[in-house]
C-alpha cells in the first residue's frame, strides 16, 4: 500500500523537476540569443565609433548578416538588396517597362549588343553598335549598365530621349523612345532543322515558359512535326512552378513531376501531372549539358524517369535545392535555401560540391569555348525508371546518352587559353568587326564562309585594340576564332535564330538527336534505337563521340556574365 502511494508521488516529483528544468533551459537560452545580440550591438557601437578610421555602420551590418549566410556552406542562400530583387524578379517574371535594348560597356561606352524584336528600340531605329551617349540629355560618361538600365527603364507609355553615336555618321543620332512592356521570351524562336524534326531551345525557366513552349510547338505541329528537340543546354533554371507546367506538357494525369524534401511539413511535397498530355505519340529528345541547372533538371529529370524523352548530351549541374524568398524591412529580400528535389524514381538532383570540383579540375575545352569537364571516377548509383530503363543517381541529370561535344585539341586549347588573358579586348574586337562587316555585306546571305583574308582584317582589328598576341597563336585558334566571328556576324544579321542556323553544323549533341529522330516513328522506338533498354542490366558506361565510344565528358556549372536588358 505504501508503495503504490508513494510510486505515483515519485513520479510527480520528477515530473515538476524535469518541467522546471526544461523551463529554465529554455529562460536560459532565451537570455543567451538576447546576450548575443546585445553584445554584437556592443562590438558595432565600439567599431563605429571608434575605429581607427571612419567606417560606415550600415556596411557593419551588412557584412554581419554576409557572414551569417556565408557560415551556412550554401552558395544558393543569399541575401538580396532591393534593387538585385528586381533584377532577378524581371528574369523570372519575364516583363518590364523599357525601350528593349540588350545593352553593355564597350571601350568606356554604354553600347547596344541586340535591338530585341518588336520592341520600341528596334521600332526607333537604333542598332546593334549604337553608343549611347546621353539618356535625357545626360551625358553617360562613366555609367556604369545598371545605371545605364536604371534611366532607361520605367512606366510604359512614358518617352525617353536617348542620343547615339553610330559608326560611319559623323554627327549624333537623337531618339524618342516610348517605354512598354517588355517581355523577355525563354523561347526565342522554333524551327524545323530537317523534315518534321522540330528544334525549341528553351533558355530560362520563367513566368511564360510553358505557354511559350506550347505556342512553339504548335506552330511546328503546323508543318508534320514528327519528332521534337527540347534544348535545355545553359539554362539556369528559375521557377519551380514553371518547370512542373511543362513536365506536366508531356506527362499523363497522376505522374509524379519533382518532390521537395525540406525541414518543415509546408516543404515536404509531390508535384504530379493534372492534365492529359498533349504530345503522346511525339518522340522527344531533351538536350542537357553541365550547365542545364534547377529547374531545367525538374524538366529533364520527370521526362526521363517517366521514359519521356530520351536525354542526350553531358550531366546537368546539379543544383537540387529550393530557394524560398522572404520579404524583409526596405524591399529587401532573403533567398534562403529551404528543402532538396527528388526525380520520380527517387534521385536527388543536388551534386556533391566535391564531385563538381572534380569535374571542373579536369576540364578541356569544346569548339565554342565552354569547359568540357571529365565525369569518370564519379560513382553513380544505378535507379530504374517507370518503364525498367536504368538511369542514375549521385546529383545532376546523366544523360542515357552521353554525347562529346566537338572540343579542341591540346595545341588549340593553349592557343585559346593566350586569347582568354585579353578576354575583355577580344570580345570588343569581335562585335566591331561583326559591325563593320555587315556594313560592309549589305546583302550577305545564310550559310556564308569567311576568307582567310577576311579571318587576317579580324586579326588586324585585334592588335589594333591593344591585344597582343602573335599570328602564329591566332592562327593556331584558328577554328576557335572562325567559329566565334561567324556566330557572332550571324547573330547581328539575323538574331538568335541566325546564329544558331549559322552553327549547328558543329553541334554533335544537336546532330545525334537529329539522327535518331529521323529513324524513330515512336517514342519506344526512340529508345531502342539509342540502345537505352527496358528492363536492361546496367550499361558499360560507354559514351558517344563522333560515333566512337570515348570516356564520359562534361561541361561546367552555370555561369552568367550577361548583358544588360533595360
Amino acid at each position: 500500500m505504501r508503495r503504490s502511494v508513494l510510486a505515483p508521488a515519485a513520479v510527480i516529483l520528477v515530473a515538476v523537476f524535469s518541467g522546471g528544468w526544461f523551463l529554465q533551459q529554455g529562460v536560459e537560452q532565451q537570455q543567451n540569443v538576447y546576450s548575443q545580440v546585445r553584445l554584437f550591438e556592443e562590438v558595432v557601437d565600439h567599431v563605429s565609433a571608434r575605429f581607427v578610421d571612419p567606417v560606415d555602420r550600415s556596411r557593419l551590418y551588412d557584412s554581419a548578416i554576409e557572414g551569417v549566410l556565408r557560415d551556412l556552406g550554401d552558395p544558393n542562400t543569399s541575401f538580396l538588396p532591393a534593387q538585385a530583387y528586381e533584377n532577378l524578379r524581371i528574369r523570372t517574371e519575364g516583363e518590364y517597362g523599357g525601350v528593349g535594348l540588350e545593352i553593355t560597356e564597350r571601350n568606356g561606352l554604354i553600347t547596344v549588343v541586340t535591338p530585341l524584336p518588336g520592341t520600341p528600340g528596334t521600332r526607333a531605329g537604333m542598332r546593334a553598335g549604337d553608343a549611347i551617349v546621353e539618356v535625357e540629355g545626360e551625358s553617360t560618361e562613366g555609367w556604369s549598365v545598371d545605371d545605364a538600365v536604371d534611366r532607361l527603364r520605367g512606366r510604359p507609355g512614358t518617352d525617353v530621349a536617348v542620343t547615339v553615336r553610330r559608326r560611319g555618321v559623323d554627327a549624333p543620332i537623337p531618339f524618342t523612345v516610348t517605354r512598354a512592356v517588355i517581355e523577355l521570351l525563354s523561347v526565342p524562336f522554333a524551327v524545323e532543322v530537317a523534315e518534321g524534326i522540330g528544334y525549341v531551345p528553351l533558355q530560362m525557366v520563367s513566368e511564360s515558359s510553358s505557354r511559350e513552349i506550347r505556342d512553339a510547338i504548335s506552330s511546328l505541329q503546323e508543318d508534320g512535326l514528327r519528332g521534337l528537340i527540347l534544348d535545355l543546354r545553359g539554362n539556369p533554371g528559375g521557377l519551380l512552378d514553371e518547370g512542373v507546367a511543362i513536365s506536366d506538357l508531356f506527362l499523363d494525369p497522376g505522374d509524379a513531376i519533382v518532390e521537395t524534401r525540406g525541414r518543415s511539413v509546408g516543404q515536404n511535397e509531390t508535384f504530379a501531372a493534372t492534365r492529359p498530355q498533349s504530345y503522346g505519340d511525339l518522340p522527344v529528345v531533351v538536350l542537357v549539358d553541365e550547365r542545364s541547372a534547377s529547374a531545367s533538371e525538374i524538366v529533364a529529370g520527370a521526362l526521363q524517369d517517366h521514359d519521356r524523352a530520351l536525354v542526350i548530351g553531358a550531366t546537368s549541374y546539379g543544383k537540387g535545392s529550393v530557394q524560398t524568398l522572404y520579404q524583409l524591412h526596405g524591399g529587401n529580400v532573403l533567398k534562403l535555401t529551404t528543402a532538396r528535389w527528388f526525380t520520380p524514381s527517387g534521385r536527388s538532383i543536388q551534386m556533391d560540391p566535391e564531385d563538381r570540383d572534380s569535374r571542373v579540375r579536369r576540364a578541356t575545352i569544346a569548339l565554342d569555348g565552354s569547359p568540357v569537364e571529365r565525369q569518370d571516377g564519379i560513382e553513380r548509383p544505378p535507379f530504374q525508371t517507370f518503364g525498367g530503363r536504368v538511369v542514375y543517381g549521385g546529383g545532376g541529370i546523366t544523360p542515357d546518352l552521353i554525347v562529346v561535344p566537338d572540343t579542341l585539341t591540346s595545341d588549340e586549347s593553349e592557343a585559346v587559353r593566350t586569347l582568354y588573358r585579353g578576354a575583355g579586348t577580344f570580345n570588343v574586337a569581335l562585335f566591331d568587326f561583326a559591325v563593320k562587316y555587315l556594313q560592309e555585306h549589305p546583302q550577305l546571305e545564310p550559310g556564308f564562309q569567311l576568307t582567310p583574308t577576311e579571318m587576317g582584317g579580324f586579326y588586324e582589328s585585334l592588335v589594333e585594340q591593344g591585344l597582343e598576341v602573335e599570328r602564329e597563336v591566332f592562327d593556331a585558334a584558328g577554328r576557335y576564332v572562325m567559329y566565334h566571328v561567324g556566330r557572332e556576324i550571324a547573330l547581328q544579321k539575323w538574331g538568335d535564330e541566325g546564329q544558331f542556323r549559322q552553327v549547328m553544323a558543329r553541334d554533335l549533341q544537336l546532330r545525334r538527336a537529329m539522327e535518331l529522330l529521323e529513324e524513330a516513328d515512336t517514342p519506344r522506338g526512340l529508345f531502342t534505337l539509342a540502345g537505352s533498354a527496358f528492363d536492361a542490366a546496367p550499361p558499360s558506361g560507354s559514351v558517344e563521340s563522333e560515333g566512337a565510344t570515348t570516356e564520359a565528358h562534361a561541361a561546367g556549372g552555370p555561369e552568367t556574365d550577361e548583358p544588360g536588358r533595360e
